[in-house]
């Protein structure tokens, strides 16, 4: 999430004000850094394109689910908001790569 936020801010701040592009961008790195971290600090995995196609589809259904999630509580402010994401997300996508991404076969 910090990677995200701080590629996305510098992006808009040097190369362009897009805020699209930034989050676009800011996705793609952070998903990167940490599929990297997570294969080899969390799960103990080698890195391979079968886990790193498995791991896009679940980060890309948790940035999905974060903007539905953020609208279903519309009623809170946007701080309330990130907070209910922001912890709800990591615990959905580590048991989902827990027991999908990274699970051994038999």
């Amino acid at each position: 999430t910090f990677i995200h936020f701080l590629f996305a801010f510098l992006y808009i701040y040097f190369i362009n004000n897009s805020v699209f592009q930034s989050n676009v961008l800011g996705f793609l790195v952070a998903y990167v850094f940490a599929y990297l971290m997570q294969s080899k600090y969390v799960f103990e995995h080698k890195v391979n394109i079968e886990k790193a196609v498995k791991y896009f589809i679940v980060q890309f259904g948790a940035l999905l689910l974060a903007v539905v999630t953020s609208n279903i509580f519309d009623l809170y402010n946007s701080y309330i908001r990130t907070v209910i994401v922001v912890i709800l997300l990591p615990l959905i996508t580590f048991v989902i790569h827990k027991f999908w991404t990274f699970k051994e076969k038999i």
